[in-house]
């Protein structure tokens, strides 16, 4: 039995509603959310034409530009909050499908999840699920076929999947929502001099993330069990919709309390020709259908949205500095550079929970931001509503730093204390174990001194 996709019934009015033109097809999108049962799809999203495209009618598969379509994935990947991912493509033609376009149809999925997956911090589970949608609708017959391949599997064949609409699919989701201060101090090895600013950067971003993997995630100020209920207390909502539905759950991530007891220190010191700094706030938003979510998905959701966001604001913020800096520039001038990382701006969808983001410069107008959310996802927002989620973060550049060795950690690089809530968390349980240790002491000693009596 293939896997089963809950599709909102506005995704199929979508699609339906898709004019060819002349033109021989039209691809794009999935966008959802997996689960061990079954995949909910909430948007779709048609992928923008190429200027002075030429289609051929006789032959489309012939036309079906894998790397452009490619790129659009990894854009709109960067506009969406933890939970959600691209689920697979749809293609829409005048004719029913063929063997050839099958092959073809298989392709555009692999490059695709290739993709928006090449500058991911984190990795799939082994439990998560693999399979990726590959959906193909004929306009003149109205005939639907929906298949999925495993694209972890590059030998993998096509399965058979169901493909059902549902009302009201994206109206009752979960919100997680939460802020997470960050100062990571990269080091930039003189044996890595030939490198990237980018490559550099990203280095580091990979020792910062285990932190983040490794960290401790309050919801509502409480630690549960991965396995746990996340809805568990939750009420029911006066109209009888699940418990929680609509509900927001604030998220608290403590990253301080990560070593181990048998923790070994693997710090070593390395000559450094500069480093990096990135310092502020990061809000981090993630949603969750609530069908029995569980509290390691909604933990995860946000991990991945934390990881996401920073890679994201970094690989932006690399790409402005590439059009608008010398070309050829390698690391770093020999001065230091301080650069505003891109705001994260989230933005309401009509009739649905659950809110899609993007990243805007200081000087950037919100009309842009509305233009580039209609390229990209072929969905119409208004510019006054745009939610600006945190304050400014910055990137520093140094060209050296203040001594001639860095101390660099290969297992995890502990940068300083930013998070009040975790400096207060630790002083607390420190303080715990002092007076439990001074207790211990006292009575040691008056039992010392009764048995010497």
């Amino acid at each position: 039995m293939g896997r089963t996709y809950i599709v909102e019934e506005t995704v199929g009015q979508y699609l339906s509603n898709i004019s060819l033109q002349g033109k021989a097809f039209v691809s794009g999108l999935l966008v959802g959310q997996c689960s061990p049962q079954k995949d909910y799809v909430i948007l779709a999203a048609r992928t923008p034409p190429k200027e002075e495209q030429q289609e051929n009618l006789e032959h489309p598969k012939a036309q079906l530009d894998e790397e452009w379509a490619a790129e659009h994935a990894n854009q709109v990947s960067r506009m969406l909050p933890g939970g959600l991912l691209v689920l697979g493509v749809f293609i829409i033609t005048t004719v029913e499908l063929t063997n050839d376009f099958q092959h073809t149809l298989r392709r555009l999925l692999f490059a695709v999840e290739k993709s928006v997956s090449r500058k991911r911090l984190w990795r799939f589970t082994e439990e998560e699920v693999s399979e990726r949608v590959a959906l193909h609708l004929c306009c003149a017959s109205k005939k639907l076929v929906c298949r999925t391949y495993d694209v972890h599997d590059p030998k993998s064949s096509a399965r058979p999947a169901d493909w059902k609409y549902q009302n009201g699919l994206s109206a009752s989701w979960l919100c997680l929502e939460g802020t997470v201060h960050i100062n990571i101090h990269i080091p930039l090895s003189t044996t890595s001099a030939s490198y990237s600013l980018e490559k550099n950067t990203r280095n580091g971003l990979t020792r910062w993330a285990k932190q983040i993997e490794n960290g401790v995630y309050l919801i509502n100020g409480q630690v549960k069990g991965e396995d746990c209920d996340l809805l568990e207390g939750q009420k029911k909502s006066p109209r009888g919709n699940a418990p929680g539905s609509g509900h927001s759950f604030d998220v608290r991530v403590l990253t301080q309390l990560l070593l181990s007891p048998d923790h070994r220190s693997t710090a070593t010191v390395q000559i450094c020709s500069g480093s990096v700094n990135l310092k502020g706030a990061v809000r981090c938003r993630a949603f969750l259908h609530s069908s029995k979510p569980k509290v390691k998905d909604a933990v995860q959701a946000v991990k991945r949205d934390i990881l996401n966001t920073v890679v994201d604001r970094c690989e932006i913020l690399f790409e402005d500095l590439l059009l608008n800096e010398i070309p050829g520039k390698k690391v770093m001038s020999s001065e230091k550079e301080f650069h505003i990382l891109p705001h994260r701006v989230f933005v309401p969808i009509p009739g649905c929970a659950v809110m899609l983001c993007d990243y805007k410069f200081g000087d950037e107008p919100a009309e842009e931001i509305r233009d580039h959310f209609m390229e990209m996802l072929d969905h119409t927002i208004k510019a006054e509503d745009l939610e600006i989620a945190e304050e400014p973060n910055t990137a520093c550049v140094s060209p050296s730093v203040d001594s001639e060795g860095s101390v660099d950690s290969t297992d995890e690089e502990q940068p300083p204390q930013p998070v009040k809530s975790t400096v207060m968390m630790k002083v607390q349980q420190n303080t715990g174990v002092i007076a439990a240790f001074a207790v211990a002491v006292f009575a040691v000693g008056v039992s010392f001194h009764y048995f010497s009596d």
